[in-house]
């Protein structure tokens, strides 16, 4: 792993890049028939935004007009009835809207968005942890107020930096006393969980720089702070200043991770930090549960079959798929089009990444029951490696009667492996490193659109 510490951010495995269309389409009757469906996750994408910020390479675009809000919003119900259809009393227990940026849409739209989810899919949205993301420009008090009454636990913005210069230089025009209102107003709101995303690494961002935005985000005291590295990506608007500077964005992280420790933060993963105690309970699990996308970029997941529409980050090109998502017949939403089958040794993998890159670990207990095998025998080799460099170590715990010890580890590996301090911060590095070699081809033979 002689890489540098960013390499990519794994919030899924496999990448979206690793899905091909699939032939024949398979029905979604077909694609859900015996999966469980009692802890599911639904997930809504709202591909538009106000205003497409220099680092972005999320599925989206701006200056939507009205009309075509109100045919994505058509079609998303078209998608909705064709989801619940092919799912047999499925049990939702918590639910995101994401994009884009959610809070794009006016008032009245995001309510009749709650409306077709609720009625079509059948979600107690307020039953459930729901999570919202929005931006300081469309966090008005018209559409908190939606959110709010709908059920709304958790809203995300994305402020990026409390210094207008930095939000500048991150091709992102906002000022911070607009920010600071977008805040008062969501706090007014009263929102169980409020997150505030920050970056790290923006051109002229220093460590007492970096120090002010940090502060200015805990004076809110937000339950939840994300620490995102500035990555230069490929079809963005700062994609031709792409520099080497893996030592100045290690050194950010690594004071905003001991500032927010020292803040009385805990870290849940190389990204996330939390409040303690501030957290609802969750049936959800990652690494086994299945999911629900509805919106063209949403993907779904299943045991066997992760699944989407088209991918694209160039703005002609996620214009064509959006033009496309919403033509599209009703019968036509019943099936899936663009995916990735996962066998065993892919699932096993997923289960590892998404257990590792997670602060708490992974349960060695747990993976053993799930798969029937050791993951030391599974991937002992890979384990031996992180332990080796330092990234990786066993829970201080002695291994009960009849347990496998981790081959190159000091005993006590049972139940959890965890990484370390400085395992979680090459986080970004470890993830796409754990990767197959299928899905590494698979990646690489994409097209950039």
């Amino acid at each position: 792993m002689d890489t540098g510490p960013y390499q990519g951010y794994v919030y899924a495995y496999p990448h979206k890049t690793a899905y091909r269309p699939l032939d024949p389409r398979p029905p979604l009757r077909e694609v859900w028939a015996g999966e469980p469906l009692g802890g599911l996750f639904l997930y809504l994408h709202i591909p538009f935004c106000e205003m497409r910020c220099g680092f972005c390479n999320l599925f989206t675009r701006t200056g939507a007009p009205e009309e075509l809000v109100a045919a994505y919003l058509n079609a998303l119900e078209h998608q909705a009835r064709a989801v619940r259809e092919a799912l047999d009393g499925p049990e939702f227990v918590i639910a995101a809207v994401g994009g884009g940026t959610p809070t794009y849409l006016s008032a009245a739209e995001l309510s009749r968005m709650f409306d077709l989810t609720e009625r079509v899919m059948g979600a107690d949205l307020r039953a459930v942890p729901l999570s919202v993301e929005t931006s300081p420009a469309t966090a008005t008090a018209d559409r908190l107020a939606v959110l709010a009454e709908r059920g709304t636990t958790r809203i995300s913005i994305g402020v990026q930096s409390f210094i207008d210069a930095e939000a500048r230089a991150a091709v992102r025009p906002q000022r911070r006393r607009e920010v600071e209102a977008a805040l008062g107003r969501i706090r007014d709101a009263g929102f169980e969980a409020l997150n505030i995303d920050l970056i790290y690494g923006i051109d002229g961002q220093t460590e007492r720089s970096w120090r002010h935005s940090l502060d200015a985000a805990l004076a809110w005291r937000p339950e939840e702070i994300y620490l995102y590295p500035l990555y230069v990506r490929p079809l963005t608007g700062l994609g031709r200043r792409a520099h080497d500077w893996d030592d100045h964005r290690l050194g950010l992280y690594r004071q905003g991770r001991d500032h927010l420790l020292a803040a009385g933060y805990e870290q849940v993963s190389m990204r996330m930090f939390r409040l303690p105690g501030s957290s609802g309970p969750t049936e959800y699990r990652c690494q086994s549960d299945g999911m629900v996308g509805l919106g063209c970029g949403a993907r779904s997941y299943t045991s066997g079959l992760h699944y989407s529409y088209e991918y694209a980050v160039g703005a002609r090109q996620v214009r064509g798929i959006i033009d496309d998502y919403v033509r599209l017949a009703p019968e036509e939403f019943a099936f899936a089009n663009v995916g990735f089958h996962l066998d065993d040794a892919e699932r096993r993998r997923r289960h590892l990444i998404q257990s590792l890159l997670q602060a708490e670990g992974l349960d060695q207990g747990g993976y053993r029951e799930r798969f029937g095998a050791e993951v030391s025998a599974d991937f002992g080799r890979e384990l031996e490696l992180l332990a080796a460099r330092g990234w990786l170590e066993p829970e201080s715990r002695e291994p009960s009667a009849g347990t496998a010890r981790l081959p190159g580890l000091p005993p006590g590996g049972e139940p959890r492996l965890r990484l370390t301090p400085e395992g979680l911060a090459h986080s970004d590095a470890i993830g796409p490193w754990l990767f197959s070699a299928r899905v590494r081809e698979l990646m690489a033979g994409y097209e950039q659109r």
